[in-house]
């Protein structure tokens, strides 16, 4: 038996003696992204680039979970690991389907190049809502979670994960290709980094992937100190280039001056496969000197033990066995909507919701995103078998005895629904249906036309960003018109993003996000009070563009909620509930470092709610501005009900980091803050309560 199809070798053997098989000739096309088959090994073709960022992406019928800032909003590791578990589990049923037929194509394989895990730092970034928010703590976390579970804890891995965009990487689009970003000692291990070093230490992810940009000064698909990280961090995967990113080299950052050039610098760095075609001058660059054999060859032997570790080269797995009725399975599609349940925040109800259904005989649902299954999707979205719209949601739970109407209202992000038709031409229709009813819902927001990445969306103009934090002006004129007439009204905000949609008159407000398949079922259900909403903002939302700092300034004064507190709308962490959690009794237990406090729920409703600690050095000037997120608790608690929580923090709770970069404990003297939001002014104006405190001292 050849040693690489020995299952008692170690995976690290086994790839080795596998890559020294092959001749050069072979080795080199190993290193981009649609690997060929070498027949003469058994060595099949592969295909690296898959997407699962929110389920199997781009390759038919999936179930679709929410996006991820949605799935952040839960505050929920546990079940963001067991989402994470699904979408691998589909991936691997779809991997053993299709390559039984012999389709070994592009997104049907196993290496899922999922989390983006990086720091949402600007409202304006297009891309943001495929990431965890804004707090490097809670993005940890999380993205711990999502790993763990993508890559499972078995012999072989479920399939695997990938850490991305490696690092400081978070707009603008339309300069991603020739951008430098600036970043300080401080920021880039306070803020920007620490999710990328637990998902390699603590989750061991099998992938990182660098970005398009430069780092100060150095491009990150081949940057010293980002792989002096890695290695520093003992990373046991491969390294993936973004797409087309290695090109940018001598193209755009001019670092390099041929292909050749920008070839050898990446995988001399460390960079083992080209997402994009870069690498096929590869043979070049080493006849000419610039890379050796030995790094092609080591770059192939880490890409052979991925695929080792994910049981490609073995006569059968049990993951050989999963079947294909698994995916869209009804048990997946219940987990999808438990998950848009719990990621919808309510932000604002002045008494309106729950809705009684013997009290209203009719509804009017009106807006661009009532009926829109883009408005469900986000992007790096699958195919859901069964999507249920907003409309289509609250139609369903209406029932026969409440009539609903609809009407569009408003193009998404154009002055007229009609071409032919004059401006604002669907805003009678919805005057008209809003005055026969009852209970108005105004669905309105964004999609990923109009926020994503640069040449997914239609926003050219921005190439995915936003301008400003409004929405389109003609959902701006309906909002206006509608609410003038003092309807009982719900506003319905499906975005990723901070949004003021200036709805100061509406009854209640309902930040949806892109809810994934079954988000118009979650709305009508909260809508209803079936369920009661308890998802909480994993960023900050802000009053206006003015307020916030340049975009292209990757300093982290004045943004986000542990460098400010000017210019909020709403605030990280809030989100309101039907009923009335309150948390008292705060104990700090040094030994374990653990929080102990009392959640009762003093409301009349069951209800879920999300207990947060925060943690601010009394002492130390190199602190963040104000308190940081250090340990979260999701509690489910009955109407009338009162419970221990014990949270225990996270382990740099009491450091700080300096000017240098460098991780130091935050002196003797703490405050440790608890509550169902930060404690913050604003919070305590939307919520009517404070969070307790207690002071540590070491």
């Amino acid at each position: 038996m050849e040693k690489y199809k020995d299952p008692n070798l170690s995976f690290q053997e086994r790839a080795e003696d596998l890559a020294d098989q092959m001749t050069f000739e072979e080795q080199v096309p190993q290193l981009s992204y649609g690997a060929p088959a070498i027949e003469r090994l058994g060595v099949p073709a592969y295909n690296w680039w898959n997407e699962g960022l929110h389920g199997v992406a781009r390759s038919g019928t999936a179930t679709m979970f929410p996006q991820a800032i949605g799935l952040a909003a839960m505050f929920d590791e546990k079940l963001l690991g067991k989402v994470a578990k699904i979408i691998a589990t589909e991936a691997r049923a779809k991997y053993n389907a299709s390559s039984k037929k012999g389709d070994r194509d592009i997104y049907k394989g196993l290496t899922l190049w999922s989390p983006n895990i990086n720091i949402f730092r600007d409202p304006r970034w297009g891309r943001g809502h495929e990431t965890y928010g804004e707090d490097p703590y809670l993005t940890t976390r999380l993205g711990v979670s999502f790993v763990k579970g993508l890559q499972g804890d078995g012999k072989y891995m479920l399939a695997a994960g990938c850490a991305k965009h490696f690092a400081a990487h978070s707009g603008p689009e339309a300069l991603r290709h020739e951008f430098n970003t600036i970043a300080s000692k401080k920021d880039l291990a306070e803020t920007y980094l620490p999710a990328f070093e637990a998902l390699v230490k603590e989750a061991h992810v099998e992938g990182v992937m660098g970005a398009y940009t430069r780092l100060n000064g150095e491009p990150t698909c081949a940057s010293s100190f980002l792989m002096g990280k890695l290695k520093e961090w003992g990373f046991n995967g491969y390294f993936v280039s973004d797409c087309w990113a290695i090109r940018d080299f001598h193209e755009n950052h001019r670092v390099t001056k041929t292909p050749t050039e920008s070839a050898a610098m990446a995988i001399n760095a460390g960079c083992d496969l080209n997402c994009g075609n870069t690498y096929v001058h590869m043979m070049a660059a080493e006849q000419e000197g610039l890379v050796s054999k030995e790094t092609i060859r080591n770059a192939v032997v880490r890409l052979m033990r991925t695929r080792m570790r994910l049981g490609l080269f073995e006569e059968h797995t049990e993951l050989d066995d999963i079947p294909y009725d698994v995916v869209a399975c009804d048990e997946h599609r219940k987990v999808s909507l438990e998950c848009a349940e719990k990621s919808m925040v309510l932000l604002k109800n002045e008494g309106l919701l729950p809705l009684s259904k013997e009290s209203i005989k009719s509804i009017a649902v009106i807006g661009p995103n009532s009926d829109s299954i883009d408005a469900l999707r986000g992007n790096y979205y699958g195919t859901s078998a069964a999507p249920k719209t907003f409309l289509e949601g609250i139609r369903e739970e209406a029932g026969d005895d409440i009539r609903v109407y609809y009407a569009e209202g408003a193009h998404l992000s154009k002055d007229r629904i009609q071409p032919l038709a004059f401006a604002e031409d669907g805003i009678a229709e919805a005057l008209i249906l809003a005055e026969m009813s009852d209970v108005v819902v105004l669905c309105v927001g964004l999609d990923a036309t109009l926020e994503g990445e640069q040449g997914d969306t239609g926003n050219a103009f921005d190439s995915g960003d936003k301008r400003d934090l409004l929405l389109p002006e003609g959902q701006r004129v309906l909002i206006e018109k509608v609410l003038a007439l003092g309807k009982p009204t719900v506003v319905v905000l499906a975005a990723g993003s901070s949004i003021n949609p200036l709805a100061e008159k509406a009854d209640a407000l309902i930040q949806a996000w892109y809810p994934g398949e079954l988000g118009g079922t979650a709305l009508a259900n909260i809508l209803f009070g079936k369920v009661s909403p308890s998802g909480k903002l994993p960023l900050t939302f802000y009053e206006s563009i003015e307020g916030i700092p340049d975009f292209s300034d990757y300093s982290m004064k004045d943004r986000t909620y542990r460098y400010t507190r000017d210019n909020i709308l709403y605030p990280f962490g809030y989100g309101l509930t039907y009923s009335k959690v309150e948390v008292s009794d705060c104990i700090y237990d040094d030994a374990d470092r653990s929080v102990t406090v009392s959640v009762a729920n003093k409301g009349d409703m069951d209800t879920e709610d999300v207990v947060q600690i925060y943690i601010r050095s009394n002492t130390s000037e190199d602190a963040t501005k104000y308190p940081k997120l250090c340990g979260f608790a999701r509690v489910a608690i009955a109407a009338g009900a009162e419970e221990k929580v014990k949270i225990t923090l996270d382990k740099g709770a009491f450091d700080v980091v300096n000017d240098d970069g460098e991780v130091i404990s935050g002196g003797n003297s703490f405050t440790i803050y608890a509550g169902t939001s930060q404690p913050d002014e604003k919070s305590k104006e939307l919520t009517g309560s404070s969070c307790i405190s207690v002071s540590v001292v070491k």
